[in-house]
């Protein structure tokens, strides 16, 4: 692509985030969604899983920069992981609002290894695609998975 290409495509591009962001932004989520969203024949083997990271600063601040930028997580989300609280509004397609990671009771029922699992394989009955292999690592997970446990001061 010369000059004038690569720009138009950035304007295209540029346009498509801002429209993605606009539109899931205003999604409101599901305060303390405890329904697994892991399948009952797999939810033995995902919570087996364990993080093979401990929660260090580090690990932590590599998993916050994944969940605002490469991964995305927070147009669902949130900065604050609240998936958009407020409003009891459902997601474009009708699913199930976004998890609303800053609740405790949330927190405490979900599994590291079940958080891993539904990144790796997306979340039945929502609008939370597999993010594994395709945007992020399976180390690059952990990370996540080890920066959402801060919404819930774990």
């Amino acid at each position: 692509m010369h000059g004038c290409g690569r720009k138009m495509f950035r304007e295209i591009l540029m346009s498509l985030v801002l429209f993605f962001v606009a539109n899931v932004l205003v999604w409101a989520g599901s305060p303390g969604d405890l329904k697994p969203r892991v399948p009952p024949e797999r939810l033995e083997e995902a919570k087996s899983f364990q993080n093979p990271f401990m929660a260090s600063e580090e690990i932590i601040a590599k998993g916050k920069k994944l969940y605002e930028g490469k991964a995305f997580c927070s147009a669902c989300h949130g900065l604050e992981g609240s998936g958009g609280t407020s409003g009891g509004r459902k997601t474009p397609s009708g699913a199930q609002p976004p998890t609303n990671f800053a609740d405790a009771a949330w927190q405490a029922a979900r599994t590291d290894g079940e958080i891993f699992w539904i990144l790796k394989h997306g979340s039945h009955g929502t609008d939370m695609v597999s993010y594994m292999p395709l945007y992020v690592s399976e180390e690059e997970v952990w990370q996540i998975v080890s920066y959402i446990r801060t919404f819930g001061g774990l």
